[in-house]
């Protein structure tokens, strides 16, 4: 019975890690395409077209 509990503990605890690596992949992927508008729009204020 305490292997079974400890089984549960520790699939939970692997999905809770799984889970929050996906969501900082996804954050990851939010603040690149923010970076990348910010440095289109610094590009265009270089070439004074802002």
């Amino acid at each position: 019975m305490k292997r079974l509990l400890a089984l549960i503990v520790v699939s939970m605890f692997m999905m809770g890690t799984l889970t929050a690596c996906n969501t900082m992949a996804g954050a990851g992927k939010d603040v690149e395409k923010v970076g990348e508008k910010v440095q289109d729009k610094a590009e265009d204020c270089k070439d004074a077209k802002c």
